[in-house]
């Protein structure tokens, strides 16, 4: 994972408002928080689309496109190998989508897109269970 890019997703985070655990949080962390703040974005979109707030859907979709951007950019393409670019085809997708949802007033994208978010988030917050996993299968 590249530092320096993951940095540049958690500014775009900070912005979400969420601040506790930011400067001290490991990279896996930091990556699961952009992803909270990405879903929150996406929902706080779909709900002012539906109040028909075209300004506030608009600049929420833009922060979760952002918070996306940061995301896709964290990635690590040389060493990531076929995983890393499936993700960062897949980041690309979702940005599209949001855009597209923002033009066409279409909270089913919305959920298209939170649905897809919510499964590559899922499949990361098990990381850490299976690193201890396999710490606890080397050391028997």
């Amino acid at each position: 994972m590249n530092m320096a890019k993951l940095h540049s997703g958690v500014k775009q985070y900070s912005k979400v408002g969420v601040s506790s655990g930011v400067e001290s949080a490991s990279p896996h962390r930091l990556i699961q928080m952009l992803m909270v703040g990405a879903l929150e974005k996406i929902n706080t979109a779909k709900g002012h689309m539906e109040r028909g707030e075209v300004s506030p859907k608009g600049g929420n979709i833009s922060w979760a496109i952002s918070i996306i951007d940061g995301l896709r950019a964290s990635l690590d393409l040389n060493t990531g190998g076929e995983i890393a670019q499936n993700l960062d085809d897949l980041y690309d997708y979702m940005t599209r989508r949001l855009a597209r949802a923002n033009v066409e007033n279409d909270a089913d994208i919305l959920d298209e897109v939170a649905s897809l978010l919510r499964s590559i988030k899922a499949g990361w917050d098990e990381v850490p269970e299976r690193l201890q996993q396999e710490k606890q299968n080397a050391g028997h």
